[in-house]
């Protein structure tokens, strides 16, 4: 890649039936190596842009929303294509709706978001070979020292309305 994507981007399903549009850059971009994206995508890793969930626009169709187990056993919502059944983002329970990750392969022209970093190396398929350029770490890892300055800041904006996100879920369930 080279230079930043100008946005909006945009993306889809296989069959065309759901388009959406990032309107902004991700906050980040995980490639995950767990044993869990792997049995999810049936590939061996997972690519996911984060980003705000208002920062993803539907422009056509509607996401058939399946909810899967996550290692957390908090669970996770994917939005997929209710013809073609492709998986487009999800939510995690951590912020629900408020985070979209979205399958980088998903859009129109995915080479334009290469993963910042690679995690879960520890469960990588040993045939996997990493770059040298970009960040791996065997589990998870501290976001301060990885994300950029404006995702920080992106991401502390949005911390108070995860909160009371996440209070609503308790508050629901007694």
């Amino acid at each position: 890649m080279t230079g930043a994507p100008d946005y909006p981007i945009e993306g889809g399903c296989d069959c065309r039936f759901i388009r959406y549009r990032l309107l902004s850059s991700p906050l980040f971009v995980h490639c995950c190596h767990c044993r869990w994206c792997q049995r999810e995508t049936g590939a061996s890793f997972a690519l996911n842009a984060m980003i705000e969930g208002d920062q993803v626009e539907l422009l056509s169709g509607n996401l058939a929303w399946v909810d899967t187990p996550s290692e957390s056993g908090r669970g996770q919502q994917i939005g997929r294509s209710p013809k073609c059944s492709v998986a487009l983002w999800s939510h995690y329970a951590g912020a629900g709706p408020l985070i979209a990750f979205v399958r980088v392969g998903t859009l129109d022209n995915p080479d334009l978001l290469p993963p910042n970093i690679h995690i879960f190396t520890v469960s990588k398929q040993p045939w996997v070979v990493l770059p040298e350029s970009t960040p791996a770490v065997p589990v998870y890892y501290d976001r301060k020292q990885y994300w950029p300055p404006a995702s920080l800041a992106r991401r502390e904006a949005l911390l108070p309305r995860i909160e009371a996100w996440v209070a609503s879920q308790r508050d629901g369930m007694s």
